[in-house]
């Protein structure tokens, strides 16, 4: 199948259906031969683009690259940025695995509300990710390969040359003249995924010249069990109280083996995180969850983690900031550190913060022991620490709840508490979003 700009304008309008009509195109921009092409496509077919290179300082050319890419997207009439980021190597994915998280965290934080993230992924991509999580004993979700199309953050993660072989695309970029970078350490065979597609699908195509086309079929199928799958969870979650990041212990026991691994995975992908090893999913099953009532049970693993708390089982990121960010306040939001999400100040609600305290006034600390509140229709004064037992604050976040200073006074506690003193009618929400759970 050759490969035009007409056949990506065909494409582009197939995933309408699935995605919102985008607000604009973003274009992961590597500089590569796909990217390139990708990007050069949309040009020629008249559609406003931005190019965006992910530098993830691994290589010493990479200076170069971003070079020719800004040159590349200037000589289109495109917008441009780059944006370096810190590959985490002792994530124990590996080079390969680390810098894709990084790249997809960097892109994941740039997008917009509605916009599309267009990856150049092609028909050799799907087929050597195939097999990669087939040689790794990946269940139908790995072996259903790269996704066209998924929610990516506030908008949308697009593949639209998934249909199309690196040939095809390779011809386009030599009939218009295209140049593209060839990073080296595509061909270096030590890696799993570069093995499997200079070595293995080579043989494969001289027996079964259509092995890409075969894959990408199996592919398909297991997409479309995955779909039952992820369906199947959905009404067990539902079933079990909707809650992904907290699931009932007695009423995931109550379940068969298998429905208690789906709805384990797919809790875990609700909640962004990594899903673990069979092996490891088997220890969740097996001694977290099956742990005694007064014990605290975790593991660990990159990407993820379960505790297991009374009668729940948390899904938790792998790691959780010790210590909150102290200091004042400056903006609409604050970064609370690894895992423990954002602190975010919306004026115009019902009853809240007092807006006359917002100001520069305002501090955050952590909790040092000894707080006291007064809560909005109460008349007595409480103890920060007895208020959190008699919510349920689960242990492991007591001393990660922002407390909100006005000078020296405590006024409010997350989004869980205001001070009596410090609320008015209308006053300032104050909003704790994608936090672990509290209870």
């Amino acid at each position: 199948m050759s490969f035009t700009c007409e056949q990506l304008l065909e494409r582009l309008a197939a995933f309408e259906h699935q995605a919102e009509r985008p607000s604009r195109y973003v274009v992961a921009f590597s500089g590569g031969l796909d990217s390139s092409v990708l990007a050069h496509a949309l040009v020629a077919a008249n559609i406003p683009v931005l190019a965006v290179h992910i530098d993830h300082g691994l290589q010493q050319e990479s200076e170069d690259w971003n070079r020719h890419c800004e040159a590349f997207a200037r000589s289109l009439g495109i917008a441009y940025s780059c944006h370096k980021v810190q590959v985490q190597l002792e994530s124990g994915k590996g080079p390969e695995g680390s810098a894709r998280d990084a790249r997809y965290s960097a892109l994941h934080d740039l997008l917009e509300p509605g916009e599309w993230l267009l990856s150049a992924h092609h028909r050799e991509d799907q087929a050597d990710t195939l097999l990669l999580n087939l040689v790794r004993g990946s269940g139908p979700a790995g072996i259903a390969g790269i996704g066209a199309v998924r929610r990516f953050g506030p908008g949308w993660l697009v593949r639209p040359l998934l249909q199309f072989e690196r040939a095809d695309l390779k011809a386009y970029a030599e009939a218009h003249n295209i140049q593209w970078i060839e990073d080296p350490s595509n061909s270096d065979k030590r890696f799993d995924r570069n093995f499997l597609r200079h070595e293995v699908l080579p043989c494969l195509k001289s027996r079964w010249p259509d092995i890409a086309t075969r894959l990408q079929r199996s592919a398909m199928h297991s997409s479309e069990a995955t779909s039952l799958l992820v369906d199947l969870a959905r009404i067990d979650l539902e079933t079990l109280g909707g809650r992904a990041e907290r699931l009932p212990v007695g009423a995931l026991l109550d379940l068969p083996r298998h429905l208690q691994k789906n709805l384990v995975r797919h809790a875990l992908r609700v909640c962004g995180l990594t899903v673990p090893t069979l092996v490891q999913l088997n220890i969740i099953l097996d001694e977290v969850l099956r742990a005694r009532q007064d014990g605290q049970p975790q593991l660990r693993w990159p990407g993820g983690s379960v505790r297991r708390y009374r009668d729940g089982l948390y899904l938790l990121p792998d790691e959780l900031a010790v210590a909150l960010p102290e200091g004042p306040i400056t903006g609409s939001k604050v970064r609370l550190g690894s895992g423990l999400g954002t602190l975010s100040f919306e004026p115009g609600v019902e009853r809240g913060l007092d807006p006359q305290l917002v100001g520069p006034n305002l501090r955050l600390a952590a909790r040092k022991g000894g707080e006291k509140l007064r809560l909005y229709g109460q008349s007595h004064t409480k103890k920060l620490k007895k208020l959190l037992q008699e919510e349920g604050v689960v242990p492991w976040m007591r001393d990660r709840v922002p407390l909100i200073y006005a000078g020296d006074e405590l006024v409010a506690v997350g989004d869980l508490w205001t001070a009596a003193a410090a609320t008015a009618s209308p006053g300032v929400a104050v909003r704790w979003t994608d936090r672990p759970a509290l209870h």
